[in-house]
């Protein structure tokens, strides 16, 4: 289990600096790589791991939920971890596709022949773009696919936010453990 939780304190970390960091240019793309490589290590985890790290934990069962055990019935974490799941490779997948492998020097960078200011690297403000009504490609940050990333960034941090909650509520000794604050069990005296 501590290759389930060094895994998942990474990806958080990844997360949650790419989250905030989307004015960072490069940096941004950098993070998002960075999940993309944690999501396929957690993917070659669960296909070569032990059974708790299954992509199984995903799948919510709804057999035995009752009123009584709602919100301590394990469908509610398998459903905010499928939300989560879902979320995290939209908003990885997006990143890369607006991205195109440009962080990575896979691409050289587009620019535009017509605007040669954008084309010298300098850039305008976008807010001033939009009010001309020129919109942008798919590969810029405000076209369809921004917006998309955009959502499903937004979604992963109120999922996020939504399962950390749910775990200190109702599953605190599992959140205990997840952030490496377990309780201690008695050592052995040495001999």
């Amino acid at each position: 289990m501590s290759r389930l939780r060094a895994y998942h304190a990474l990806l958080a970390v990844l997360v949650v600096a790419a989250y905030f960091s989307t004015e960072w240019g490069s940096a941004h793309a950098w993070l998002g790589y960075g999940v993309a490589a944690v999501i396929a290590l957690r993917l070659v985890m669960a296909l070569t791991g032990a059974h708790q790290l299954g992509l199984m934990r995903f799948y919510p069962h709804f057999q035995g939920l009752k009123v009584d055990n709602a919100f301590t019935h394990p469908a509610i974490s398998r459903v905010l971890l499928a939300g989560i799941a879902v979320c995290l490779i939209g908003v990885t997948a997006t990143g890369i596709a607006m991205d195109g492998g440009r962080s990575l020097g896979l691409n050289p960078p587009v620019a535009s022949s017509t605007d040669p200011i954008r084309a010298a690297g300098d850039t305008h403000d976008e807010a001033e773009e939009d009010d001309e009504g020129e919109g942008e490609g798919e590969g810029e940050e405000g076209g369809p696919l921004g917006e998309v990333h955009e959502l499903f960034g937004n979604g992963l941090m109120l999922l996020v936010v939504l399962h950390v909650s749910y775990l200190f509520l109702f599953k605190r000794p599992l959140a205990r453990f997840m952030l490496f604050a377990a309780a201690k069990t008695k050592s052995q005296p040495l001999p």
